[in-house]
């Protein structure tokens, strides 16, 4: 197994060109050929059942996050979400020497966990450069598809996300509100991508900005661990000067909402309670479909940053809308 592990960085850059090459944020890469495909706000991932021998394999590329300013601390950081706070798994037995490439940090490893109560396998992928980190899980229960994870390693093409900062910095100024209006989301994180695999999270966000000047947001956190959905609401007024959007929340409450079956959905409404009114100011550009959003700070509202010191809300075609209570 240490050798499965240690040749995952080792390939990282080469190139498999035999199949049709899909980007998602910062990588482009070769999907496994007959795996099924699902996408969440801030991940996609490929799994496949086997059910003969009762064998499985998932592979997921994770959206980036900022660096927590070295390769250690972010592949320690992304072993404990991914990893430990999903399989119950411990540290690490097996990880690599780290090895550089394009300006970007990468380090393997992986370590073994219980599921159903039989042995698997977890080997967590991070790559850590220009203030930026991501990385890539895969699990699985049977090492015939160790190729298969190799082979999807070896496909990656990584983005230079320098590149995508200094393209918002030279996008022109919006001249009226056009530039924001409509609906934009983000996910912060999420901490599994399928519901097959143990606990299934995430923490969204929501913006709606109207041709009248008003605004509405909405915040959801859920998770299969917690008896109870977390659901923001917000409404407001916003103004555009040259490219600063200012936000002014004129009422904002925050719910907690029992789940029936435990499933994602809104029984009964336990608790609602208002929020302190956070007023904002950002520097509003576009990169490529998606609007960015730059602050001095983080805000309560918007979460962690994307990356760097902003925010980046994708247009609907890229996120699942929040829904509310009765739709």
């Amino acid at each position: 197994m240490k050798k499965a592990i240690l040749i995952l960085t080792f390939s990282a850059f080469t190139a498999i060109t035999f199949a049709q090459k899909q980007t998602f944020d910062l990588a482009t890469y070769t999907p496994p050929k007959g795996w099924k495909k699902e996408v969440v706000d801030v991940a996609v991932g490929y799994s496949i059942i086997n059910k003969k021998d009762a064998s499985w394999c998932q592979i997921a590329i994770y959206k980036s996050l900022p660096s927590k300013g070295s390769i250690e601390l972010d592949f320690d950081s992304e072993w404990q979400m991914l990893v430990i706070n999903r399989y119950k798994a411990k540290a690490p037995t097996l990880v690599n020497e780290t090895q550089e490439a394009d300006g970007w940090k990468i380090k393997a490893g992986g370590g073994s966990f219980m599921f159903n109560k039989k042995n698997a396998i977890a080997m967590l992928t991070t790559f850590s450069g220009y203030n930026t980190c991501f990385s890539i899980l895969a699990t699985c229960n049977n090492e015939k598809y160790i190729v298969d994870i190799q082979n999807f390693i070896a496909s990656l093409e990584l983005n230079n996300p320098v590149k995508n900062e200094e393209k918002v910095v030279a996008t022109d100024k919006p001249e009226n509100n056009s530039l924001v209006i409509g609906s934009w989301g983000k996910s912060n994180s999420v901490s599994q991508l399928y519901n097959r695999y143990g606990t299934y999270s995430y923490n969204k966000q929501q913006y709606t900005f109207n041709t009248n000047g008003t605004y509405s947001f909405l915040g959801k956190n859920y998770s299969e661990d917690y008896a109870e959905t977390i659901l923001i609401k917000e409404t407001g007024d916003y103004s555009m000067n040259g490219n600063v959007l200012t936000i002014t929340p004129k009422t904002s409450v925050i719910e907690s909402w029992s789940k029936k079956n435990g499933a994602d959905n809104y029984h009964q409404l336990k608790s609602r309670q208002k929020r302190a009114l956070e007023n904002a100011s950002y520097q509003a550009q576009m990169d490529g479909k998606n609007l960015i959003l730059s602050t001095s700070k983080e805000t309560t509202r918007d979460g962690r940053f994307s990356n760097g010191n902003y925010y980046s809300f994708g247009p609907p075609e890229t996120f699942t809308a929040i829904k509310l209570p009765g739709q």
